[in-house]
């Protein structure tokens, strides 16, 4: 792992496989960190023949935390979403895409296939649309154009995610992560507990950090719909989406390849 300067910020960033075959960059989702793309995973995309990018975006794991931005209204942030007017938040899923073209320039990388999941996904279709120059592919995994009358979660999904642990305390933020993911993981693909449990330590242990996760939240509930905008989108793009998903449901992933 080394550490990136991106502007102002310093982002970590994992490179697997050879430096100059084409890249792949992995953008992960909300509160998560490079170590949510398992390994295997990036070493079967490596193994053929491209190099595999995974990076802690702003305000998780090792990259630099925001603290001097505040904290997000996000009651305020969806009300005012609600009623048609532009919510103010610390920074926006743009902000996010334009750290990945600042990563990229890092890195002396004119293009890749960007590859995102849920958050990841979104920023991803913003690289997309104000970046096709950049990106040689688009795949958006789990996610949805903002669009608020196709992309809304299970109830049950969404106060899963919008919870707290009992504490901050490794323990009990084990205990909650193994809560959300008996709630919005995969029926399809169930981790060992105690894989799950190892992987959580690994998170906390590397750098959690639940003020930087509220305004990553805030960042993905202050953005508008990307639907139009997608219509723009020429680059070769596939969309992966779950049919049992209950956070962002079928219907989000849906609309994306709809427009």
């Amino acid at each position: 792992m080394e550490q990136v300067q991106v502007g102002e910020i310093s982002l970590a960033v994992e490179r697997i496989g050879e430096r100059d075959a084409p890249a792949v960059i992995l953008i992960a989702g909300l509160g998560f960190q490079l170590i949510d793309w398992q390994m295997e995973f990036c070493e079967k995309i490596a193994a053929e023949g491209f190099q595999v990018i995974r990076f802690d975006n702003r305000d998780v794991g090792c990259s630099d935390k925001l603290e001097a931005l505040g904290l997000p209204d996000l009651e305020k942030i969806m009300a005012d979403r609600a009623a048609g007017l532009s919510p103010e938040a610390p920074y926006g899923l743009k902000d996010m895409a334009d750290d990945v073209v600042a990563l990229m320039d890092a890195l002396s990388l004119k293009q890749a296939h960007i590859v995102g999941m849920s958050m990841g996904g979104m920023i991803a279709q913003l690289m997309a649309v104000h970046y096709p120059e950049r990106c040689l592919s688009l795949t958006s995994i789990m996610s949805s154009s903002g669009e608020a009358s196709v992309s809304a979660p299970d109830p049950a999904a969404m106060a899963a995610i919008s919870g707290a642990p009992a504490s901050q305390e490794k323990p009990d933020i084990v205990e909650f992560g193994l809560l959300v993911n008996e709630i919005i993981g995969s029926p399809g693909f169930r981790w060992e507990r105690e894989a799950l449990i190892r992987h959580i330590e690994a998170c906390y242990d590397r750098g959690y950090c639940p003020t930087g996760y509220l305004r990553q939240m805030g960042a993905v509930f202050s953005a508008p719909s990307r639907r139009e905008a997608l219509k723009s989108v020429s680059v070769p793009t596939l969309v992966i989406h779950g049919s049992d998903d209950l956070l962002v449901p079928p219907s989000a992933g849906r609309d994306v390849a709809d427009h």
